[in-house]
C-alpha cells in the first residue's frame, strides 16, 4: 500500500520584479500537489513557456516547489496590473504588480526639476528685489533716527534753557542797569518780593 501524501495548498514563498534593459518578475509557489502558475497582464491570461509579442513567460516545477518569470521588453501603459497566480486543487495564491510607464517617471522627474529651478530663480528675484530696496528702507531708518535724535536734542537744549533762564534770574542785580526781565523771571521776581514783605 503506498503512503498518502499530504495535501498542501499553494503559497506564495518569494517573488520580485527588476527593472533594467527589460521589466523581469519573478513567483515562486510551493504547493502539493505540485502548483500550476499563470501570468495575466491586464485581465488578460499570458501564455506559459512562449514568445507573445512583447511578453517572454519562462516556468519550471521542481518536486512542490513552482517558479515563473516573466518578461516585458515594451515600455507598460501607465497603471496596468501584472498579475502572478498559483492554484492547486487545495487553493490559489496570487501576487498583483502595478505597472509604471518609464515615461511617466521621468515626466514626474521634469516636473520636480522644473518645480526646483522655479524655486531657485524665484528665491534669485527676491534676493535682487531686496538688494534694490535695501538702499530705500536704510534711507527710511536713518530719517527716523534723525527725526529721534533731533527731538531729544530739542528736549535737552529746552531743559539747559529753562536752567540757565533760572540760573540768571537768581544773581543780584548790577546797580545802574536797568533789569528786562522774562515773563518766567518776572514771575520769579514777584515770588520773591512776596516772601519778602
Amino acid at each position: 500500500m503506498l503512503p498518502l501524501l499530504q495535501l498542501v495548498p499553494t503559497r506564495l514563498l518569494n517573488s520580485s520584479c527588476s527593472l533594467e534593459k527589460t521589466l523581469q518578475c519573478s513567483c515562486s509557489f510551493h504547493g502539493i500537489p505540485t502548483p500550476s502558475v499563470q501570468w495575466w497582464m491586464g485581465g488578460v491570461p499570458v501564455g506559459v513557456d512562449g514568445m507573445d509579442g512583447s511578453l517572454q513567460v519562462i516556468s519550471t516545477m521542481l518536486g512542490p516547489w513552482a517558479n515563473s518569470t516573466i518578461s516585458l521588453t515594451e515600455e507598460p501603459e501607465m497603471g496596468m496590473r501584472l498579475l502572478c497566480e498559483g492554484k492547486n486543487q487545495n487553493g490559489t495564491h496570487a501576487m498583483s504588480i502595478l505597472l509604471m510607464s518609464r515615461k511617466s517617471s521621468l515626466t514626474s522627474q521634469a516636473f520636480m526639476k522644473g518645480l526646483i529651478q522655479g524655486a531657485i530663480y524665484a528665491g534669485i528675484v527676491i534676493a535682487l528685489l531686496f538688494l534694490c530696496l535695501l538702499p530705500l528702507i536704510v534711507k527710511h531708518i536713518r530719517k527716523k533716527q534723525a527725526k529721534k535724535t533731533a527731538a531729544i536734542k530739542a528736549k535737552k537744549s529746552s531743559k539747559v534753557r529753562a536752567s540757565q533762564e533760572l540760573k540768571t534770574s537768581l544773581k543780584p542785580e548790577e546797580q545802574g542797569k536797568p533789569t528786562v526781565a522774562t515773563f518766567s523771571e518776572s514771575r520769579i521776581l514777584e515770588k520773591q518780593d512776596k516772601r519778602a514783605s
